[in-house]
């Protein structure tokens, strides 16, 4: 099989690159933002129409602004024009399969949410501007000609984690995280290891029968602050102490987006209201689907915990 992955520089990209290169029988090529000193590796604009010297059987595409809070320009950038130009490329170099790489943000609503399907309703209000995004990109990948799949992890972690866990710990680490309450159950919710995402990419790249949408996770729900307390545990961060309802924490991210938006300043502001909300509903979703057609996760949660919670362990303070 040959393989062209794009977003080979990223997160869930770079892991699959480790993973997999060198497999027999697998001919893989990453292409990604970045430059890299890798002969397995392109640096390509994705954003504008490209070429790549490669006939692939399976193009991956996990490239995507994945940031909780950027200009909507750059998510359209990203997210969107780049999967208009990797179907493009797709119908120019023969229609081979297309995994995309979506997010289960697509189905995210302000209220819990349990075993949620695939065919559950999307939109048309959006969580934030990324799901809104990751959505239109599962729109353009439905309409190709060639054989298609969807795949949508739920909270992705582990090894080289640049958007979960990174913006937590350091919270954490600076006493500012706080434990968000409401009049409800504490919320629970799916996660899913980056081990056993990359995993299922190569499993639904190779099955001919790996076709439409997936919801991916563990299919393990836990109560999702104790997750983390216990993860800071494991890591000697203290756990959060300070509790704040969650009306009071909305309010005060809204604030802040609108801070970030109309000044504007740098960077992102330190809370989102996606970021109070994911730790205030529940969100679990129903992989029935995923089991029966690709297996089982490669991992457990708590093998995946261990995993991340080494690896962190030896990142430097």
């Amino acid at each position: 099989m040959k393989l062209l992955l794009t977003g080979a520089s990223g997160f869930i990209g770079a892991r699959f690159m480790q993973r997999f290169r060198g497999t027999p029988g697998l001919e893989l090529l990453g292409i990604g933002r970045r430059e890299l000193a890798d002969s397995d590796y392109r640096a390509v604009d994705l954003s504008q129409p490209f070429a790549v010297d490669f006939e692939p059987d399976v193009v991956i595409h996990a490239a995507a602004l994945s940031s909780p809070f950027a200009p909507r320009r750059d998510y359209l950038r990203h997210n969107v024009d780049a999967t208009r130009n990797v179907v493009e490329w797709c119908r120019a170099h023969g229609s081979p399969k297309l995994v995309y790489i979506s997010s289960s943000s697509v189905h995210y609503q302000p209220r819990d949410q349990l075993g949620m399907r695939e065919d559950d309703p999307i939109g048309p209000v959006f969580a934030n501007t990324y799901a809104e995004t990751k959505a239109a990109g599962e729109t353009l990948v439905r309409a190709y000609e060639g054989a298609w799949a969807i795949l949508r992890p739920r909270a992705v972690f582990g090894p080289g984690d640049t958007v979960l866990f990174p913006r937590l710990l350091a919270a954490a680490k600076r006493g500012k995280l706080p434990k968000i309450v409401r009049d409800a159950a504490p919320a629970v919710g799916d996660l899913i290891s980056v081990d056993a995402l990359v995993d299922y990419m190569l499993r639904a790249a190779q099955r001919p029968d790996a076709v439409g949408a997936f919801n991916l996770s563990h299919g393990e729900p836990v109560v999702m602050q104790d997750f983390l307390a216990e993860t800071f545990r494991r890591l000697g961060l203290p756990p959060p102490t300070r509790t704040v309802p969650y009306r009071v924490a909305h309010m005060a991210a809204h604030a802040a987006e609108l801070a970030w938006t109309l000044l504007p300043l740098r960077g992102e502001p330190p809370v989102t209201r996606f970021g109070i909300d994911v730790l205030a509903f529940s969100k679990t979703f129903d992989i029935s689907k995923a089991r029966a057609i690709l297996g089982p996760p490669s991992q457990t949660l708590a093998e995946g915990l261990d995993v991340f919670v080494d690896w962190q362990r030896r990142q430097p303070a």
